[in-house]
C-alpha cells in the first residue's frame, strides 16, 4: 500500500455534484481531491435540465457565460393524450429573475465544471475507487485504489459523498436509504428528429387507457443541435429484465448498459405518439433506466457527508436531481472552507443537514406525485409552481442560520434567495448593472446596506465596526478576529481577505458624492428595483450568503445587534 497522502477534503465522485463541490471549495482556497471510479466521462445526456437557480449559481462562480454559449433554451412544453393536444405550459418567470430555463447533455454539464476545476489547479483523478474509510476525532482516513492498480491511504479532515444512488460513501456511513421503486422500466435516446415542433419546446405525448391509466408515454427534451432530442419512453417487452437489481444492492434506479434500444425501438414509440409523422436518426446513445425514490435518513455523520444521488434520489419529472445536488454542494462546500480556515466552528457543518434534508425531502415527494398524478394536479398555483420547479423558492426560514425576520411579511426574510435586480448604477459606468454583477466572483458573505441617505450609509459602516467587540471570536488568543468579526473589513482596502465579509452599498438616489462611503463600494439603486424586490422598510441592511440566500436583515440602526447572534454562530469559539 502507497504511503499515506493529505489533503482536507476529499471528494467522491466527478459527476455534477462532486465537480460543483470541488469547484466551490477550490475558488476558495480550500485543497481536496476530486477522485471517480470510471475511467473516462460518459457520453450520455442522462441529467439535462437546467434550473434558473442553478444558473444563478453558476453566474456567481463566472460559470454562466460558458453555459449559455453552448445550452439551448427550455420555452415550453407540448402536451397530449390520445393524439390531441391539451395543454402548452410556457415556462415563464418574472422579468427580474435574470435567467431561465435550460437544457444541455449531462455530459457537457461536466466537462464545463471539469475545465472550470482545472482552472483552479484540480484535476479529476480517474479510474481510482473509494475502497473503505473510517473516521476519528480529527479525521478520515480513506482507502483508495488508484488507475494502476494501486492501493493507497489518504488521510484528509473531511470526506464527500457524490457517488450517486450506489454511494460506497453511503454505504461505509451505515445510513438508511428509505423509499421505495417504480414497477415501470424506461429507455433513453439521444436522437434527431425531423418533426416542426417549435424551438425550445418540449412534447411529453400519453396514451390513455379506457381505465384512465397510462399505458403509453413520450417525453422528449430538445439537446444543442438541429432537431435534436432526449426521449425517453417505456420499455417494450423484449428489453425489459423485471425483478432484476443490476447493480446487487437493492436500489433500482439508474441506467442499465447492458440493454441498449436500437433506433427501431425508439422509432416504433415515435409512430404511435409523435403529434405528426416523424423519422428519428443519428442515435448517439441509448439505454434502459429504473426510478426509485430515497431519501437518507441523515446528510451526514461527524467529517463525512453525502450529496446528490447519494443522498436522495425520486423521478427526473421537473428536471430536479441534479440541481438540488448542486445546490446541496454549494450549500457544503462555504460552510466546510469556513471551519477549515478557523472561521467558523464545526458546528456550522451541523446546519448542512438541517437546511438541505427537509429540501430533498420536499423534492422526493413532489416529483413522486408529479410522476404518479401528473404535474397539472399540484394544488398550487401556476406562477408559484413554475418558481418552485425553478428552484427559486428554496428557503431555510426554518434552519438553525435564519435570524429573525424584519420589515414586510412577504418581503425576502433571513433564509430565503435573494433576489436579483437590475439598475443599479456607479457613476463611471455607462451601464447599469445588476445586482449579480456586484456579488459575481464573491466567495464570502456579502452586506448589503441600503439607505435613501448616504449619511445613513456611513453610520452604518461605524455601528458595524462593534461587532468585531460583540462577536468576539478568534483562532487563538491575541490574533486578528475571524474574518467575519470585522465589518467592513479588517484588509488594508477596508474589505478583508476574500473569505472574509465585505460590504455593498446601495443608495437610494444620485447624490453630491460618491455612492460609496469611503473604501465600501456603493451603487445607486437608480431605477427603485432593489427597494421594489426588498422592500426595506427604511436604512436597512441584507447578508448575503456565500450560496445567495439572506442570512439577515435588519433595520441599519441596529446593524451590531443585528448581526451579533448570525455571525456568533458562525465564528470560532472563544
Amino acid at each position: 500500500m502507497a504511503h499515506t497522502r493529505t489533503t482536507d477534503v476529499l471528494i467522491v465522485g466527478a459527476g455534477p455534484v462532486g465537480l460543483s463541490a470541488a469547484a466551490e471549495l477550490r475558488r476558495r482556497g480550500v485543497h481536496c481531491r476530486l477522485v471517480d471510479r470510471l475511467p473516462a466521462r460518459l457520453p450520455y445526456a442522462k441529467a439535462v435540465g437546467i434550473q434558473p437557480r442553478t444558473l444563478e449559481i453558476w453566474d456567481r462562480m463566472g460559470l454562466a457565460r460558458a453555459v449559455l454559449e453552448v445550452a439551448v433554451p427550455m420555452r415550453g412544453q407540448s402536451i397530449h393524450i390520445n393524439g390531441r393536444e391539451v395543454a402548452r405550459i410556457e415556462l415563464a418567470l418574472p422579468p427580474e429573475v435574470p435567467y431561465g430555463f435550460a437544457a444541455l447533455p449531462q455530459y457537457e454539464t461536466e466537462r464545463l465544471l471539469e475545465e472550470y476545476v482545472a482552472g483552479l489547479d484540480t484535476t479529476v483523478e480517474r479510474g481510482t475507487e473509494l475502497l473503505s474509510f473510517t473516521q476519528d476525532q480529527d479525521g478520515v482516513t480513506a482507502r483508495l485504489r488508484t488507475a494502476a492498480g494501486v492501493d493507497e491511504e489518504l488521510r484528509t479532515r473531511y470526506l464527500i459523498g457524490c457517488d450517486g444512488a450506489h454511494s460506497t460513501v453511503r454505504k461505509g456511513l451505515g445510513l438508511s436509504y428509505e423509499g421505495g421503486a417504480f414497477p415501470e422500466e424506461y429507455m433513453l435516446g439521444d436522437v434527431e428528429a425531423d418533426w416542426d415542433l417549435p424551438y425550445g419546446y418540449g412534447l411529453r405525448s400519453l396514451h390513455h387507457a379506457e381505465d384512465g391509466s397510462t399505458d403509453d408515454v413520450l417525453v422528449a427534451i430538445p439537446l444543442p443541435g438541429t432537431g435534436r432530442y432526449r426521449m425517453s419512453m417505456m420499455v417494450p417487452p423484449e428489453l425489459s429484465a423485471q425483478g432484476r437489481d443490476a447493480s446487487g444492492d437493492g436500489v433500482a434506479h439508474g441506467l442499465e448498459g447492458s440493454r441498449a434500444p436500437e433506433l427501431s425501438h425508439i422509432q416504433a414509440v415515435v409512430d404511435r405518439l409523435a403529434p405528426t409523422p416523424t423519422r428519428v436518426s443519428a442515435l448517439r446513445w441509448s439505454s434502459v433506466f429504473r426510478i426509485s425514490h430515497r431519501i437518507v435518513d441523515s446528510y451526514g455523520d461527524g467529517r463525512v457527508f453525502v450529496a446528490g444521488d447519494a443522498a436522495h434520489i425520486h423521478p427526473p419529472t421537473g428536471a430536479q436531481g441534479m440541481n438540488t445536488g448542486i445546490q446541496d454542494a454549494c450549500n457544503l462546500a462555504w460552510k466546510l472552507a469556513l471551519v477549515l480556515d478557523g472561521e467558523a466552528g464545526p458546528a456550522l457543518l451541523a446546519s448542512y443537514d438541517a437546511e438541505r434534508r427537509p429540501v430533498g425531502e420536499e423534492v422526493v415527494g413532489r416529483t413522486v406525485r408529479h410522476a404518479t398524478q401528473g404535474m397539472e394536479t399540484d394544488p398550487e398555483d401556476p406562477s408559484t409552481l413554475m418558481l418552485r420547479e425553478a428552484q427559486l423558492l428554496v428557503a431555510y426560514r426554518d434552519g438553525p442560520l435564519a435570524g429573525s425576520a424584519y420589515g414586510p411579511d412577504d418581503a425576502p426574510q433571513p433564509g430565503d434567495r435573494a433576489p436579483d435586480c437590475g439598475g443599479l448604477t456607479v457613476p463611471i459606468a455607462a451601464y447599469p448593472l445588476r445586482l449579480l454583477d456586484v456579488l459575481r466572483g464573491r466567495t464570502g458573505h456579502v452586506l448589503l446596506l441600503y439607505a435613501s441617505d448616504a449619511a445613513d450609509l456611513a453610520r452604518a459602516a461605524e455601528a458595524g465596526a462593534v461587532v468585531a467587540a460583540a462577536v468576539g471570536g478568534r483562532k487563538t488568543p491575541g490574533a486578528e478576529p475571524a474574518a467575519f468579526a470585522g465589518l467592513p473589513g479588517s484588509g488594508p482596502d477596508g474589505r478583508g481577505p476574500e473569505s472574509s465579509l465585505q460590504t455593498v452599498a446601495v443608495l437610494a438616489r444620485e447624490s453630491a458624492t460618491a455612492p460609496g462611503t469611503g473604501s465600501i463600494p456603493g451603487y445607486v439603486d437608480a431605477a427603485g428595483e432593489f427597494a421594489r424586490i426588498y422592500r426595506p422598510d427604511g436604512p436597512t441592511g441584507f447578508l448575503v450568503r456565500p450560496d445567495g440566500q439572506l442570512g439577515a436583515r435588519f433595520p441599519l440602526a441596529g446593524t451590531a445587534a443585528a448581526l451579533t447572534g448570525y455571525l456568533a454562530a458562525l465564528s470560532v469559539p472563544a
